[in-house]
């Protein structure tokens, strides 16, 4: 189990513990952690799961695929460390992660 810390656009904390193998968005879904919409259920198919990775994170968390890169043009406010969580693979190497929820989503 990895412990992944949420925070919202109006700094609201959410520390939720995630199984590994599961993903940021899935498991955030699960917790109620709230502004991640997933619409699309984790097909990386809309951009309504995005997060900013902490920078402490982003080499650990790693760079977004090409499917990835092409729906962050989708999100809103897109910034160095933006993520879609549905492509974020939760493993026990994530154990304190850090995201923020941007205050919109596409």
């Amino acid at each position: 189990m990895a412990k992944i810390t949420y925070i919202t656009h109006d700094d609201r904390t959410f520390e939720v513990e995630a199984a590994a193998g599961a993903t940021v968005m899935s498991t955030a879904v699960r917790n109620m952690v709230p502004g991640i919409e997933a619409e699309c259920g984790g097909a990386c198919a809309c951009a309504t799961c995005h997060v900013y990775v902490d920078e402490a994170w982003q080499d650990k968390v790693g760079k977004p695929s090409p499917m990835e890169e092409d729906m962050l043009d989708f999100a809103i406010d897109v910034r160095p460390g933006s993520r879609l969580s549905c492509q974020v693979k939760v493993t026990d190497d994530l154990d304190g992660l850090v995201v923020r929820i941007p205050e919109e989503q596409a």
